[in-house]
């Protein structure tokens, strides 16, 4: 098997190319915009420059790489960003997309692509692969799209859609809630934490084995990969504090009407991944399982 990852740079980027980076029988190629992070960490690993928004890149990179099979993670995923700056969004999730498609067509290859459960409208939840998507926000209007995107593509595909992916990786400028809530409480800072979205939150290395469990079934259809707890992030913040060992006091519990955001957030959504459980033996960690391993990671590093 050849794979190849689109957004190796990003946090599930990442995470692929540790662990795909150890997989007996799959040669592994990386491709993201910029210079390759992960250069010194994984030298064995083949790296191409890929900017997933350029047309005759994508088809130029697929043609000479010819893989098997092919992750799509790149994506603008800042979701107030995506909302005041609509056309770069449509560029990043869409437009990419669709090169993605058109490329994979020509070489017959198995398309694994990443959504999000801001597909939905947020008055329900968890939800299984069946929902009906209505998005809320610009951003997941464009995911949308590029699920359309994918289910007319005419070699094999998967859409792997995931929930609130939270993690660490190599010169990741974006936090989390599990660090967020974990620095400022070591800082004595209170805290605004919303009680009244729910969210099946997913740790990044969970989300990589789940694609790559995906890619190694050769599966096909639609799949929801997240970890399997239904939490508000007022109640992920207390688990933090309670792991940690910090004052939980400085945790106010609010809704979401006392944020002003550019984009509405969908209220409730979390998965059901019983078929991805059942049909690919996915086994995400528990919350309490991700925190600890966050904290494995940061601690070594700090």
């Amino acid at each position: 098997m050849k794979l190849l990852i689109t957004g190796s740079n990003g946090l599930l980027g990442q995470k692929l190319v540790a662990l795909l980076s150890r997989q007996a029988g799959v040669q592994l190629v990386a491709t993201s915009r910029g210079k390759n992070k992960l250069a010194a960490l994984y030298p064995e690993v083949t790296f191409v420059g890929l900017d997933v928004t350029d047309r005759a890149q994508v088809q130029r990179v697929l043609a000479a790489e010819r893989p098997t099979h092919l992750i799509h993670t790149a994506a603008m995923t800042n979701v107030d960003e995506c909302e005041q700056h609509q056309e770069a969004c449509w560029q990043h999730n869409v437009a990419a997309t669709e090169y993605m498609v058109e490329a994979c067509e020509q070489q017959n290859i198995h398309l694994l692509h990443v959504s999000t459960d801001f597909i939905f409208s947020g008055e329900q939840g968890p939800l299984s692969e069946e929902a009906v998507p209505a998005p809320v926000n610009y951003y997941g209007e464009s995911k949308l799209a590029a699920e359309k995107a994918v289910q007319a593509c005419r070699a094999p595909w998967a859409i792997l859609r995931t929930v609130l992916v939270y993690g660490t990786a190599h010169e990741y400028g974006r936090t989390n809630i599990v660090l967020w809530v974990r620095d400022s409480l070591r800082a004595n800072k209170p805290i605004q934490v919303v009680s009244d979205q729910l969210r099946t939150p997913t740790l990044a290395e969970d989300l990589a084995q789940g694609c790559w469990l995906a890619a190694k079934h050769n599966a096909t259809g639609i799949y929801h990969l997240s970890g399997a707890e239904l939490l508000t992030p007022y109640l992920m913040a207390l688990q933090v504090a309670q792991y940690f060992g910090l004052d939980a006091t400085l945790i106010e519990k609010v809704d979401a009407s006392t944020f002003t955001q550019p984009a509405r957030r969908p209220l409730r959504t979390g998965f059901i991944i019983t078929k991805a459980q059942k049909d690919l033996g996915y086994q995400p960690r528990t919350f309490a399982e991700g925190i600890a391993l966050l904290a494995q990671q940061t601690e070594a590093a700090a």
